[in-house]
């Protein structure tokens, strides 16, 4: 993924009490001339619009702050609407007088420059309480642009409010005064960034081909996004179809991206729709009408499709057998409804369901769909978990080439699929393939280590490999191994480090001085990986300390310097990460690195402008003469440009900076 995501995220959001919201218009007053009718009418539907906004339950958690701090202000001003509906001149009735007509022009063309405005923040927060989570998450800036469009056209519809001719009162005025200063103020908000989230989406979004995405970011992900139920699945794919729709084939790469992360976010909640592909035309109309047709009980509460090998769980739940066993190796030990803990794995076929369903079917003439017969299935598992037993055994043959073509089947296996994983470490293969780090013979290595690659994106596995000694041969390799063998071992450090007792590991066992060897002079995937690794290991702060001590500013520099790497998101996220540290702002204070931050704030893109404002901020808050060394190569009229149009995170960095540079010049 070429540029870096970086999401702001934000605790707490407005509530705002309602004020009194008087649908009923006012009694007709006789005489009156239609635009007063008009004016009526209006603030009827603007009236509408708010209460229609702040009944929306829930917004996607990227946006969630700023939609109820929209929602919150647009409703302050229903006491400026109800004071322009009961518009009437001198009070006595009679608004046929010149004046009348004045007013009533000038109330006209106030209500319709606000509902063109909110009617835009009607439709931005409908987008942001039932659009796909995962299209906000990416395009989380140019939302916040949208947000920004809106705030700009409220400003300029209540700017054009003649409050004194229209006799509104002062309080209210006041009140609407202090909304427009909010919406001012709305794009220098507090910073609590969530750079993990933004490096989550970095990696998921940057692996190649050939390298599965590390389960534990997708579960970190699909938490943060809130993506993890069935339920939430299913209504993000309906949100995304809606998507694609809109789009009409424009912007197809990022499209197929979305779509490509929630079909992972399905696998690894144990759920994946074969809606379009499956089966004979009686089961596609079958699956068309089911929720009209079928009755409940008889569908699957995982796939919503109707049962054909019911089976019952430990909680008494009754699930298609497929969708159980697929939920139940994902590493699930949970009733997917109930979401209690099982007791035990087994499962009890639902005879009686079955027969009820066999029924059903043959009285409504439909035909069931028809499923890979079992007996297959299960026959070709018992071949594949005696294969994998076999190979675990061959790891230990006194033949290096019998060592050699097992270590590769397991690497091949692992690579395949997330049930396989759990086969191999059940079969009791995690221990041998430890054990053959450490043999001498390159390729055996570095099939071994990417062999444990593979395994480790498996939950379970992070801990078994950790606690079977897998770190400090990882570590060896990573210093001694081929290109690829310490490419593959970065990797896995990165895998293994997701776990936090990992991170201390790591660190202890000296892990960072070879990864940061690697980001020095690694193949691109290598300092790729390296950048990934020492990026999860540095959120301990042990660790910031190691890799500052590992020499890893200067090779961040460089990566901030040489484009061709296209590697400076990666540089950025983890200078912010450490630039906290007091060892870290000695070095990256000098001259050279305050020169390149400011180029980036002159020439990077939004995101890169928003990361290098916030790491020269932090530098300038502990050393002045920073602050002045960046006035001296020319960043004040960049931050100023910023104030105006950069992200809004970046927004409040640039005005804090002008804000502590004004301080210099005083004491200067």
């Amino acid at each position: 993924m070429e540029r870096q995501m970086m999401v702001v995220m934000e605790v707490g959001g407005g509530g705002g009490g309602d004020h009194h919201h008087h649908h009923h218009p006012p009694p007709h007053v006789s005489g009156s001339s239609n635009n007063n009718e008009s004016d009526v009418v209006l603030v009827g539907e603007l009236m509408e619009v708010i209460e229609k906004v702040g009944s929306y339950g829930g917004f996607r958690r990227t946006q969630r702050k700023e939609c109820l701090n929209m929602v919150r202000r647009l409703k302050l001003l229903v006491p400026l609407l109800e004071e322009i509906r009961e518009l009437d001149d001198d009070g006595d009735g009679d608004g046929d007088n010149k004046k009348s007509v004045v007013l009533h022009s000038l109330a006209f063309n106030c209500l319709s420059n606000l509902k063109k405005a909110l009617l835009a923040a009607k439709k931005l927060l409908k987008n942001c309480n039932c659009g796909s989570k995962i299209y906000l998450a990416l395009e989380s800036e140019a939302v916040m642009g949208r947000f920004h469009a809106v705030y700009d056209k409220l400003n300029q519809a209540l700017d054009d409010v003649s409050y004194d001719e229209l006799g509104i009162s002062v309080e209210v005025k006041e009140q609407v005064e202090l909304m427009c200063m909010q919406l001012k103020r709305a794009k220098r908000r507090t910073d609590t960034q969530d750079i993990e989230l933004a490096m989550d989406l970095m990696v998921v979004f940057s692996k190649e081909d050939d390298r599965n995405a590390d389960s534990a970011v997708l579960e970190r992900l699909a938490n943060k996004l809130e993506l993890h139920t069935i339920a939430d699945l299913k209504a993000e794919t309906l949100a995304v179809r809606k998507l694609v729709k809109e789009r009409g084939g424009q912007n197809v790469d990022s499209i197929q991206q979305i779509i490509d992360l929630l079909g992972k976010f399905k696998q690894i909640a144990g759920f994946e729709e074969n809606m379009v592909l499956d089966g004979s035309v009686s089961y596609r109309r079958l699956q068309r009408c089911q929720t009209m047709l079928v009755p409940y009980e008889f569908l699957c509460p995982i796939t919503l499709e109707i049962m054909t090998d019911p089976v019952i769980v430990a909680t008494g739940q009754t699930y298609e057998r497929e969708s159980i066993l697929k939920w139940l190796n994902s590493n699930h030990r949970t009733c997917p409804k109930t979401r209690q803990t099982l007791d035990h794995l087994s499962l009890a076929p639902n005879y009686a369901l079955r027969n009820l369903i066999v029924q059903w079917c043959e009285k409504n003439n439909v035909e069931l769909p028809k499923k890979d017969s079992s007996v297959g299935s299960d026959s070709s598992s018992a071949e594949l978990i005696d294969e994998i037993s076999s190979l675990v055994q061959n790891l230990s043959s006194s033949h290096l080439h019998i060592r050699r073509e097992a270590v590769v089947k397991l690497r091949m296996l692992s690579k395949e699929n997330p049930d396989n994983r759990i086969l191999i470490a059940n079969n009791g293969g995690i221990p041998p393939l430890v054990q053959l780090l450490s043999y001498p013979d390159s390729k055996i290595q570095e099939q071994t280590v990417t062999a444990l690659l593979n395994l480790s994106l498996d939950e379970t596995n992070k801990r078994l490999i950790a606690r079977e000694g897998a770190i400090p041969a990882v570590i060896e390799i990573l210093q001694n191994g081929t290109y690829e063998a310490r490419e593959n071992s970065a990797a896995t450090l990165f895998s293994l480090s997701m776990l936090d007792e990992n991170k201390v590991m790591v660190g202890n066992l000296k892990g960072i001085p070879p990864l940061v060897n690697l980001l020095q002079n690694g193949t691109i995937r290598g300092k790729k990986d390296a950048a990934t690794a020492l990026f999860n290991l540095s959120l301990n702060q042990s660790n910031k300390s190691r890799a500052i001590k590992a020499g890893i500013i200067p090779s961040l520099l460089h990566l901030l310097e040489d484009k061709s790497l296209g590697m400076v998101d990666e540089a950025l996220s983890i200078l912010q990460l450490i630039v906290s540290h007091p060892e870290a702002r000695n070095e990256i204070g000098r001259l050279s690195f305050v020169e390149t931050l400011v180029e980036i704030i002159k020439n990077g893109t939004p995101k890169n402008k928003e990361c290098a404002t916030s790491v020269l901020l932090e530098l300038g808050l502990n050393n002045s003469s920073c602050i002045l060394a960046a006035l001296q190569f020319g960043v004040y009229e960049h931050l100023i440009e910023m104030t105006r149009s950069g992200t809004n995170r970046a927004q409040r960095k640039a005005n804090s900076l002008l804000q502590l540079m004004s301080k210099c010049e005083h004491i200067r």
